[in-house]
């Protein structure tokens, strides 16, 4: 089972490498990069709405679901306000916005462990969801390889604005990529022999840990640049991932 969970956290992980291509080399207009930025926000609402809050409420109950969903915004909250003092608040803008390491240094290695709080809880309820009938929930792995594309995509775009080699920028993504494979593997070994309330209340944390994510670093790059239309986009994300959940994936 752990083998299947490392999988599947390298597929998803795989996307940021697929969108970090896309964003360093064409050059995308930055209108296209937040089109898809809103669109993988959606998707990734609407997975952690009807797959993982679900699944954490109907193993756990609503204590543990709503202590780790709360717990989970906590903890991404606060070291993603740390990050952000030391340069890391625009790590997934695509335009000018990203310090260079020569106008701040240091904050080459804060957007790379920015961009690395920002993808293990998403690798780490793979895991979970592995322990939770034996398979692994498709739609968090879609949802989650949908929106890593423009994770990586709008973030390598902005490096590349800033300066930074290519070969710093898939470094840090392939480096990422590894990790959320092993994060993957943390979810499903760590808990294996959990109660199911922990196991609950964990699920839970991730979600919370990535709403909060969504929030704070994905919604405000879509809304910049695609301003009354990033709704629109947005929901036609969340109903892809809702219509998903709903085929029983």
């Amino acid at each position: 089972m752990w083998l299947e969970a490392a999988l599947w956290g390298w597929v998803s992980g795989s996307a940021l490498l697929i969108g970090a291509g896309l964003g360093y080399f064409p050059r995308l207009p930055q209108h296209w990069i937040a089109t898809i930025m809103a669109f993988g926000s959606g998707v990734l609402m609407a997975a952690l709405s009807f797959d993982l809050l679900e699944e954490a409420y109907d193993s756990g109950g609503s204590l543990s679901t709503s202590m780790g969903f709360f717990g989970g915004a906590l903890m991404y909250t606060i070291p993603n306000w740390y990050l952000a003092q030391q340069g890391a608040q625009t790590r997934k803008q695509s335009g000018d916005q990203q310090p260079s390491e020569e106008s701040r240094p240091g904050s080459g290695s804060a957007l790379a462990m920015g961009a690395l709080l920002d993808g293990i809880p998403e690798s780490s309820v793979i895991g979970l969801s592995l322990l939770h009938g034996h398979h692994v929930s498709k739609v968090a792995v879609i949802a989650i390889f949908l929106s890593n594309i423009p994770e990586g995509l709008s973030s390598a775009a902005g490096m590349r604005q800033a300066g930074r080699s290519a070969v710093y920028t898939f470094g840090v993504w392939g480096g990422i990529a590894f990790v959320l494979g092993v994060a993957a593997v943390a979810g499903n070994v760590l808990f294996s022999f959990a109660s199911p309330q922990i196991i609950a209340a964990t699920l839970a944390l991730g979600a919370g840990a990535i709403l909060a994510m969504v929030v704070n670093t994905m919604l405000p790059e879509a809304f910049e640049h695609t301003q009354h239309f990033s709704g629109l986009i947005a929901v036609s994300g969340f109903l892809l991932a809702f219509l998903l959940s709903k085929l029983g994936l």
